[in-house]
């Protein structure tokens, strides 16, 4: 497990100056990350942030009536945590994990201690937090004015950006409540995607067989966040060596 995995799958500490990273690096703690699995619950005060490799996970709001509805999901482009520097380090959502895989996890008074030590540290952070609020952001544009089939291309590519397969394991029961969309709203949506030839649907999975379609596909929303990621990477001090996948 630990000779696969390494910190720097995850680009947003590889996107880190070579110093910072090297002092951080005795401190990352390797992970494993199970669907279903809990990080954090809104309202709890973070003692870690997390930074993914391999898996995801959303960040979800979850209403009085128990209803859920995701905000952001985070993979190996991003953390975990980033109340911990832009808030009273109180978490807001909740954080569960939704592809399997692996990640780091750091003690947040390090982040804060290089957060506060290095300019540098303070920008990549800054502007990642501002990508996740402007996902979030055209997200709520997404959910409100397009269809159920655009949000379902949005989201199933998010998801393949994360992952490091083609087959996503997620049932339609839960890209509707993640999406609070009806069920059967959900079904004929990924029904029209599979009589495309975009996808196959089986058993609580779902494969992507045409990435390229399933852009065209998609509305604008996806391809307007992505962008912005890219720009993230490309302008870090080690860029040349980043890419954002697909």
């Amino acid at each position: 497990m630990t000779t696969l995995q390494r910190p720097t799958q995850n680009r947003l500490l590889d996107a880190l100056p070579p110093g910072t990273l090297a002092r951080l690096m005795p401190h990352l703690e390797q992970v494993a990350l199970s669907p279903g699995e809990f990080l954090y619950d809104a309202g709890d005060q973070l003692k870690y942030v997390y930074f993914p490799t391999t898996g995801f996970v959303s960040l979800v709001k979850v209403m009085a009536n128990g209803q859920v509805a995701e905000i952001a999901v985070v993979g190996n482009e991003g953390m975990l945590g980033i109340s911990t520097f832009i808030g009273d380090g109180i978490t807001p959502s909740r954080a569960v994990v939704q592809g399997e895989g692996f990640g780091y996890r750091l003690d947040q008074r390090i982040l804060m201690k290089e957060f506060n030590r290095d300019g540098s540290v303070l920008r990549i952070l800054l502007r990642y937090t501002q990508l996740v609020i402007a996902r979030m952001a055209q997200a709520a544009a997404c959910n409100r004015y397009h269809s159920i089939e655009h949000q379902l291309c949005r989201l199933l590519l998010e998801r393949l950006d994360r992952s490091p397969t083609v087959t996503l394991k997620a049932t339609q029961g839960q890209i509707a409540t993640i999406l609070g969309a009806r069920r059967e709203g959900i079904t004929e949506a990924a029904a029209r995607l599979q009589r495309a030839g975009l996808i196959q649907t089986h058993r609580g999975t779902i494969t992507v067989l045409d990435r390229r379609g399933l852009e065209k596909a998609a509305c604008e929303c996806y391809k307007v966040v992505r962008s912005a990621y890219k720009r993230l990477f490309k302008d870090s001090p080690r860029g040349k060596r980043l890419r954002v996948t697909g």
